[in-house]
């Protein structure tokens, strides 16, 4: 389905869709066996996990908006640096086989987070 996409363009479709809160989108990114850890979280497995943690982080924060600082891709990983328009920033891991996300990994402070978006 994504084979032909480069780990870099498979990272800013995923950044389109977040800022859309397409979770649909996002969903079908990953591996069916991927995991998201979210450093702060639990890791999440699962490409239908993921997604159903996609539609519970948009209900609860629907204003969250990824502005790329920067992005970089090596071989099979790609790493996103981002903010938002709150200044609040992080960056995250994704390792991409045959065109799908199979391990993500991000680093960002949630006490800072529930504190932006009162939560």
């Amino acid at each position: 389905m994504h084979e032909n996409k480069t780990p870099r363009q498979l990272i800013e479709q995923w950044v389109a869709a977040f800022n859309r809160g397409d979770a649909d989108t996002l969903e079908s990114l990953y591996a069916e066996q991927a995991v998201n850890h979210q450093m702060p979280n639990e890791p999440v497995n699962g490409k239908a996990a993921i997604g159903r943690m996609f539609r519970g982080e948009f209900a609860a924060a629907p204003e969250m908006h990824c502005i790329p600082v920067q992005i970089i891709a090596e071989g099979s990983w790609a790493v996103l640096e981002w903010h938002d328009p709150k200044g609040f920033g992080g960056c995250g891991f994704f390792e991409i086989k045959e065109g799908l996300i199979h391990t993500q990994r991000g680093y960002w402070d949630k006490l800072t987070f529930m504190k932006l978006y009162e939560l």
